[in-house]
């Protein structure tokens, strides 16, 4: 669907509600030039007729007023949906089609055994994003059930964080140097490890993906006040335009076409995050002083005393 597809049931219900006040506006100046001429105020039955058409005339101009609002958010959820589509199809079909190519060259001539140890780790590094593709889709769909964290289970806070750092610089191949961790006070916290860890995983993916060369991430831990946890992740890359980060947690939401056309994504990641965050009890919180001057985020959670 097309962004001329809002602008078209939008200008049709303006319209619409133009011509009800222009017609609520005509009625009520012939309700007053219709009584006689003697008669000094208007009559019961004017007033009645006055009173419930006002009323009307509201209720029907509210009905219109939510339709519009409503009628445009489905138009931009299915545009967010279509993109999620796009984005999930290329992200599934250029790994296989490079598995299919390896598979084939390896299949029709005896590579030697240099290049046979190349073609079996770019198969694996397909493999491993179609994974994580696949991991993606499935936690979106288990973020949204309503379900209860098992609060007996204390999780060391940085021991996540350290592990989900370690697989992060291993999977873009950066220096240790590029992702730097502060920790204030070794934490604890109550939940679940599994989905703590993929919180701080799709964080920092989107801190290192956002950034451009050198890349330069800080991740600082904060100890237990009034007991809370507190862990901000910051880079700085490309940033958020302010519109826009409000926006960022809902689900298939992706920033600006420039920035949809250098990265891929799903649009998944950050709905993901504060749904497993509320999920805990916690929050989190996007900032950013605008395009291309970085970007923080803020995650709030329950300490275990």
């Amino acid at each position: 669907m097309s962004g001329r597809s809002t602008v078209t049931p939008l200008t049709i219900a303006i319209v619409l509600m133009l011509l009800l006040v222009s017609l609520a506006v005509g009625w009520q100046v012939l309700v007053w030039s219709d009584r006689p001429d003697a008669t000094p105020s208007l009559r019961p039955s004017d007033w009645l007729l006055l009173v419930l058409g006002s009323l009307f005339f509201l209720v029907v101009m509210i009905g219109l007023v939510w339709m519009c609002v409503w009628l445009v958010r489905e138009i931009r959820l299915n545009q967010r949906q279509r993109a999620f589509l796009d984005a999930v199809t290329h992200e599934m079909k250029t790994p296989l089609a490079s598995f299919r190519l390896y598979l084939d060259t390896l299949r029709r001539h005896d590579p030697e055994p240099a290049k046979r140890d190349e073609f079996l780790l770019r198969m694996r590094e397909d493999l491993d994003r179609l994974d994580a593709t696949v991991g993606q889709v499935l936690a979106a769909a288990r973020a949204e059930e309503v379900k209860r964290v098992v609060i007996d289970e204390r999780v060391d806070l940085v021991a996540v964080i350290r592990q989900c750092i370690r697989d992060v610089l291993e999977r873009h191949k950066l220096p240790p140097e590029a992702v730097s961790l502060a920790v204030e006070r070794e934490s604890q916290v109550r939940g679940e490890e599994k989905e703590l860890s993929l919180v701080f995983a799709n964080l920092l993916e989107n801190a290192v993906k956002y950034s451009e060369d050198p890349v330069e991430v800080r991740v600082e831990v904060s100890g237990a006040r009034e007991g809370r946890v507190q862990v901000a992740i910051a880079d700085r890359g490309i940033g958020i335009p302010r519109g826009e980060l409000r926006k960022i947690f809902q689900r298939f939401y992706r920033a600006g076409r420039d920035v949809q056309r250098q990265v891929a994504g799903l649009g998944l990641g950050l709905f993901v995050v504060r749904s497993l965050v509320r999920r805990h009890g916690g929050r989190v919180v996007a900032s950013s002083e605008g395009a291309g001057r970085g970007s923080r985020f803020v995650v709030t959670l329950k300490a275990a005393t």
